[in-house]
């Protein structure tokens, strides 16, 4: 079985894609001992997903994908954006959400979007797969399920937050679910190939 590393250690996301990945061995960052912190310089979600997923892949030298994700909300032209993971100064998922909901306040326009841009660099070649799921983003949290800002996100024509869903719906609509099935559908006809 072919192998292939998560550029990550998120609990969470690593739940989700191994969900959604049956045909390798999905790999964390912790299993193959790489513990440095990897900064994201850039301002583009391409940018950081390719940085973080060649580092680790001249590290290891096996196929590796990360992605970088963020919430970019309409009133705020796109913000937090790439900022998402430290949006309020720290990488604390409550102190984003509310920095978010703080600057939300008052603002008539609440439409927003998930964007995920994935990066995979498989047997020396590198591509690209992206994801963009559009909603609301609620004045206060709901729901238990989820990490981040899922708790005030409702994707379009539900009327649940991503918390709330059902982890099997969330990952067919969402912006990362998306972009992994994409890579999923990739990786499959290169297995098949093989």
């Amino acid at each position: 079985m072919k192998e292939l590393v998560i550029a990550s250690n998120n609990k969470g996301k690593i739940k989700e894609i191994r969900e959604m990945i049956a045909d390798v061995n999905l790999l964390s960052l912790q299993d193959i001992g790489f513990t440095d912190e990897i900064d994201e310089p850039f301002q583009t979600f391409e940018e950081n997903a390719l940085v973080k997923a060649s580092t680790i892949y001249r590290f290891c030298g096996k196929n590796v994908f990360a992605d970088d994700s963020g919430i970019c909300a309409n009133a705020l032209h796109g913000e937090p954006g790439v900022s998402s993971a430290h949006y309020s100064g720290s990488r604390h998922d409550e102190a984003n959400l509310h920095q978010l909901l703080t600057n939300l306040h008052g603002k008539d326009d609440r439409t927003g979007y998930y964007k995920a841009v994935i990066c995979l660099i498989w047997d020396d070649e590198t591509y690209f797969f992206e994801g963009i799921c559009e909603g609301t983003i609620i004045e206060e949290s709901r729901g238990q399920g989820g990490f981040g800002y899922d708790p005030i996100f409702v994707p379009n024509g539900y009327d649940k937050t991503f918390a709330e869903l059902p982890p099997h719906i969330k990952n067919e609509i969402s912006h990362r679910g998306k972009a992994v099935a994409q890579m999923v559908a990739f990786i499959k006809d290169k297995l098949q190939a093989e």
